[in-house]
């Protein structure tokens, strides 16, 4: 009897063992969840990113759009959802970094999303009308320490132009700067063509119309390294202010317990995809720079990105709207 348990439960084991070998990941489609509408600049990075990565697993990878929130109500959604690896958090700085900082409690903890990697970065441009006697960074700055200074369009508390305007006020020497928020990116650009406002920061996918269109005059780029679409454009960095650094970064997150192999194999997949021609046709144009690597170096990324930006919420006090 004990032994025909034992050769009962061996067998059982080898069944399972061999059903797994023969059903390996993925067998099925998988999603992205993206916390915003459709047509914004993260659900455009994961849309085509996800059509990539599809063809690398020879699975459909299915970009479902759950926007709310900031992007909190999609980043929940995958928080809860099972870790078997078919439901991903198409994320940004929002429902990640930032908005934690501004809220009181969130439904999920960080630890509840797991970063997977990097996927691509549209970085944030400082734009003046093209009217404008703003002719470059320097004379933004000496603006601002004139009366009656610069006013500066945001997209409300907390969002990225927000944090360059604050960043503007503490590493580059001060100065007034008049904030003034507006419900989103696309309506503060709209200021500044308007002539409304002096300047504004967006990711580049949203500004590079405007400036080929003759209406926006760049005049800094907020990342680390110029846009390949914009290669005139200096950085902050270069121009001698490495501290305002913020861009409008994507990236992939996975339900906490998903297995380590599933997110080593779909990191693989987004690096192999960020690589092809084919995908940096298709970003490179809109001014989206693809950003590949290791689970590591994501996880590097935003610890930084945390320990830079908390000082700046308390030093500006910011808070959810």
């Amino acid at each position: 009897m004990k032994i025909s348990k034992i050769l009962i439960a061996f067998i059982s084991t080898l069944v399972a063992a061999s059903a797994l070998a023969a059903d390996p990941w993925p067998n099925r489609p998988i999603k992205f969840v993206v916390g915003f509408g459709p047509g914004g600049a993260n659900d455009l990075v994961a849309r085509a990113v996800a059509e990539a990565v599809g063809k690398q697993l020879g699975q459909p990878v299915i970009v479902e759009n759950k926007p709310g929130a900031g992007s909190v109500l999609g980043g929940d959604y995958v928080a809860k959802s099972a870790p078997d690896g078919y439901t991903f958090y198409a994320g940004a700085a929002g429902g990640v970094v930032t908005i934690p900082m501004l809220r009181n409690s969130m439904p999920y903890k960080q630890e509840d999303l797991v970063p997977v990697g990097m996927m691509a970065v549209s970085p944030s441009i400082i734009v003046v009308n093209s009217d404008s006697p703003i002719q470059n960074f320097k004379d933004l700055l000496a603006k601002a320490k004139n009366k009656p200074g610069v006013t500066f369009a945001t997209a409300g508390s907390g969002s990225t132009p927000h944090f360059v305007a604050e960043m503007l006020k503490l590493y580059a020497g001060g100065g007034n700067y008049e904030i003034i928020p507006y419900k989103s990116g696309s309506e503060g650009v709209f200021a500044v063509v308007s002539k409304q406002v002096d300047a504004t920061s967006e990711a580049s996918v949203v500004v590079l119309p405007q400036i080929e269109g003759g209406k926006l005059r760049p005049i800094a780029s907020t990342w680390n390294k110029r846009i390949t679409r914009l290669p005139n454009v200096p950085t902050t960095k270069e121009l001698g202010y490495p501290n305002i650094f913020i861009g409008h970064w994507s990236g992939i997150f996975a339900p906490k317990g998903t297995s380590p192999e599933i997110i080593a194999k779909m990191n693989q997949a987004i690096n192999a995809s960020l690589d092809t021609n084919a995908l940096k046709s298709r970003l490179i144009p809109q001014g989206i720079e693809p950003a590949p690597g290791s689970q590591a170096d994501f996880i590097k990324f935003l610890n930084e990105e945390r320990k830079r930006l908390q000082p700046i919420v308390k030093s500006a006090n910011m808070k959810d709207e």
